[in-house]
């Protein structure tokens, strides 16, 4: 009876995990791709991409529901979140919580097919995915710490396809996290007025009006980063016009945040798919052609 209960509300568990917002799954998947097509020279190995691929959507669905947990006393009083399923009652903390274990426990079955390394890697990743909702309770840059959660798939799936973390891996690493640090920042900047009244730590909050240049230098920073992976692993001219294509996305990104309208800033966040789609579009037609 239970389980035909559960099975009535599942379209209160699928709003939890924001499979209607697929977005994060995006933002947490192109850096992944980036980092397996290059140390994979253009030939991934086909499991690896399928359990990754789908370990990504497991991880950050497991991590919405454990963000509501830790947001549920705070949820009901923003706009943007107050019709979460927690903070109807559609469905309970403690639901959610099991809800995060089952999708992570999944996730490692899922990794448990990959090499040693890989597996030990993955518990450093459930660690960080669970910590981040909480990390914004003691620090004002609980965007790093999302940076770390989301990268750590790079260098993870760098041992899952070769066996260790190459030094290319680290450097792309190193540019997820400051990619996530600047869209979070600028989808931080969304919900700055209420975090305030709240006492919610955020880089938006933390920088006030140094926010936008910050956003720019950190996301310019991304561009150069990959440039220089570029010339590193001799990419040849598609690749360079994907991330002309991402900086043209990112100029306009760093254009409509420029008057902190939250509406623009929502746009402008939701404008970093395409931004991380433009970087794998050119790297795959570069990689496929050579």
């Amino acid at each position: 009876m239970y389980v035909i209960n559960t099975l009535g509300r599942l379209p209160d568990f699928m709003r939890l995990i924001r499979a209607d917002k697929p977005i994060g799954s995006l933002l947490l998947m192109w850096p992944m791709l980036w980092a397996l097509w290059i140390v994979s020279e253009g030939q991934p190995s086909i499991a690896v991409l399928i359990v990754f691929i789908v370990g990504t959507f497991l991880m950050r669905s497991a991590g919405c529901a454990i963000n509501d947990y830790a947001d549920r006393h705070i949820d009901g009083a923003v706009a943007r979140s107050k019709n979460r399923p927690i903070v109807t009652g559609a469905v309970s903390p403690g639901e959610a919580l099991i809800t995060a274990a089952v999708l992570a426990l999944c996730a490692f079955v899922l990794v448990l097919s990959m090499n040693r390394l890989t597996i030990a890697m993955s518990f450093a990743g459930v660690l960080l995915a669970a910590v981040y909702p909480f990390s914004k309770r003691i620090t004002y840059w609980p965007q790093l710490v999302l940076g770390l959660a989301f990268g750590w798939a790079v260098p993870m799936v760098s041992a899952a396809q070769v066996g260790t973390v190459m030094p290319v891996a680290w450097l792309v690493f190193l540019a997820a996290i400051l990619w996530a640090l600047g869209y979070d920042t600028i989808y931080a900047m969304v919900d700055r007025s209420d975090d305030v009244k709240l006492g919610v730590k955020s880089t938006a909050v933390r920088l006030g009006h140094k926010d936008v240049a910050v956003v720019a230098i950190v996301l310019l920073s991304v561009l150069s980063l990959m440039a220089l992976i570029g010339v590193w692993q001799q990419l040849g001219f598609w690749y360079f016009i994907g991330l002309l294509c991402a900086t043209t996305v990112v100029c306009y990104q760093l254009w409509l945040i420029r008057h902190r309208d939250e509406t623009a800033c929502f746009k402008s966040f939701q404008l970093s798919n395409y931004m991380g789609f433009a970087v794998f579009a050119g790297l795959f037609m570069d990689l496929r052609i050579h």
